[in-house]
């Protein structure tokens, strides 16, 4: 027996709270969080702040679920690709059974605490959402397509649908829209990434679209979708949620995201590795910024207006 197994400490690899914290996938977590928040305030309808505060939660605690869930069902993959290979499942923190019990547990506990805070509307939303991500995505299309990230996509996207509806108790143009800018920024954001870490979704013969159409077709697919995008984007500023620092913001950023997506679709593989994907990892970076920009911009404008500043 070696000098490190009699030293090493039988609790080594024992699970710690932020294992478990870990597959409620909290990065993604933030991005449900703020524009779950943002569709609840930039709603018409005002909410007691409580009340709010527990519809954010229930939201928040949803979107882990699924994340937990889908760790659950894609920890083969995952143990395969290095960006997340130290998640707990495949670093054996945290067994397969424990993490189908927490977000089956966590999932049914957000939808019904949801529904009893706000409204059915909206906890039905959040259970389709989690349906929609663990059953259609993650079980059933990502292995499936290479427009996995696409449809993908859509879950990510209902946040601030369900935000909404938590205080309104409907869908309107406005909530669809918001719908529409997150669900459109997916496809470019995640295939910018991909062009830089194709490895990864080769060795776990994921079919991303890098892989099944080669780089070139996505670099015009990352163009299109963004056109796409920018169209909506600005779209949603002309509706009863924009106003002049939205629609300053959107203008801006949108105009740098197509001169991004353009010089991307221009590019050729030779030019993308001798610069180390220079320009591909400076769109994903913008990308990033991009989302949060947009939601922020509604924010203010909706705080803006409930000061009377736009009256």
């Amino acid at each position: 027996m070696s000098d490190a197994s009699l030293h090493a400490s039988p609790y080594e690899n024992e699970a710690q709270f932020g294992d478990y914290f870990a597959l409620l996938k909290p990065r993604v977590m933030t991005l449900v969080v703020f524009t779950a928040f943002v569709g609840l305030l930039a709603a018409p309808v005002g909410v007691h702040p409580f009340v709010g505060f527990c519809a954010v939660l229930f939201i928040a605690v949803g979107g882990g679920a699924s994340g937990a869930l889908n760790m659950w069902y894609d920890s083969d993959i995952d143990a395969v690709m290095k960006r997340t290979a130290k998640r707990p499942i495949p670093a054996g923190k945290v067994t397969r059974d424990e993490a189908l019990a927490i977000g089956l547990t966590l999932s049914v506990f957000a939808v019904v605490f949801l529904g009893l805070a706000t409204n059915w509307v909206a906890a039905g939303l959040l259970a389709f959402t989690i349906f929609f991500y663990v059953v259609i995505y993650t079980m059933w299309l990502k292995r499936l397509t290479p427009q996995n990230i696409v449809i993908g996509g859509a879950a990510g996207a209902f946040p601030p649908m369900i935000g909404w509806a938590a205080a309104t108790g409907d869908i309107s143009t406005a909530s669809v829209l918001m719908f529409c800018l997150t669900f459109l920024w997916t496809p470019p954001h995640f295939w910018a990434l991909a062009l830089f870490v194709r490895m990864d979704y080769d060795n776990a013969t994921v079919p991303m679209l890098t892989v099944t159409h080669g780089r070139r077709a996505t670099r015009r697919h990352i163009l299109g979708y963004t056109v796409l995008l920018a169209i909506f984007a600005i779209g949603l500023g002309f509706t009863q949620v924009g106003g002049p620092v939205y629609l300053a913001t959107s203008l801006l950023l949108n105009a740098l995201f197509l001169k991004g997506a353009v010089q991307i679709a221009r590019r050729d593989e030779a030019q993308a590795e001798a610069d180390s994907y220079k320009v591909e990892k400076k769109f994903f970076k913008l990308s990033l910024l991009y989302l949060f920009a947009h939601f922020g911009a509604i924010l203010v404008d909706a705080g803006l207006d409930r000061m009377g500043v736009w009256a």
